[in-house]
């Protein structure tokens, strides 16, 4: 699509949002990418914004798995097992996702975001197991579980076109009892995953606007760092920033879901 002088600002701007929402609180940010490309940026259509949305998650993402990689909270091959098979349910989801309606797309997708908020309310609890780690002797007992819970985090990221962070997180702790910590380092793998095999699956129907695309993840690159800078600042408050932050996914939730709704009604 040609954009205005005033959409490519915007586009820049919502990206730097989400990339401070990320570094501020480590994740959920990229739930907000869709409707700020649909309702902000005015990209055009559901499905296009849900496209274009998957690859700035996935940049997004690679930013903070290359931070947690170097301070070593990335369990690796529980990480990276959970996002083979997280790949192929995100394959799948991308594909169901297509195709439904646009309008119905983004009316689920505003359920998705209050049920996300409302997940947020609850306290994170780590696992009690740091020295968790997938080995031939544990392997018939964790890889099912990994493997199970991957899939059908990867299809909720398909098909939503969001990184899944918050699937993805209690996920990996639930099949592993790794702490938090380690949780949130190793995410990062599948959000990474997730979004490109979204990207792909989208791209191949022309469902992608890379222009913006790329105006997002430079917008979410600078917010990143914004947002980091902040979060050193604010530690000790992170429980109530993220409170605010599900206080905001669950209004935005609730209003495209009914606008959403009523534009399927006034259709």
């Amino acid at each position: 699509m040609n954009l205005s002088l005033a959409q490519e600002a915007l586009s820049v701007a919502s990206g730097a949002a989400v990339g401070f929402t990320l570094g501020l609180i480590g994740g959920g940010g990229s739930i907000l990418a869709v409707p700020l490309l649909f309702y902000v940026v005015r990209i055009g259509s559901p499905h296009l914004a849900i496209g274009t949305s998957a690859i700035a998650v996935a940049a997004s993402a690679a930013f903070g798995l290359a931070g947690h990689a170097r301070a070593g909270t990335v369990k690796w091959p529980c990480a990276v097992t959970f996002a083979i098979a997280g790949v192929a349910g995100a394959a799948i989801g991308a594909s169901v996702g297509k195709a439904v309606d646009g309008k119905a797309l983004l009316a689920l997708f505003g359920v998705a975001m209050i049920l996300v908020g409302l997940n947020g309310l609850r306290p994170r609890r780590g696992g009690s197991n740091p020295d968790v780690r997938l080995t031939l002797e544990v392997a018939p007992r964790l890889l099912p579980l990994l493997a199970a819970t991957g899939f059908a985090v990867g299809f909720a990221s398909g098909f939503f076109g969001i990184g899944g962070g918050f699937l993805i997180v209690p996920g990996l702790i639930g099949a592993t009892a790794m702490p938090i910590v380690n949780a949130i380092g190793s995410s990062l793998v599948s959000v990474t995953a997730f979004g490109l095999t979204t990207t792909a699956t989208y791209a191949l129907s022309g469902l992608v606007d890379w222009t913006v695309a790329a105006l997002f993840i430079v917008g979410g690159a600078a917010g990143s760092f914004a947002g980091t800078r902040a979060a050193r600042h604010l530690s000790g408050r992170g429980r109530a920033l993220t409170l605010i932050f599900s206080a905001i996914v669950i209004t935005a939730g609730i209003y495209v879901t009914m606008s959403s709704l009523a534009s399927a009604h006034s259709g």
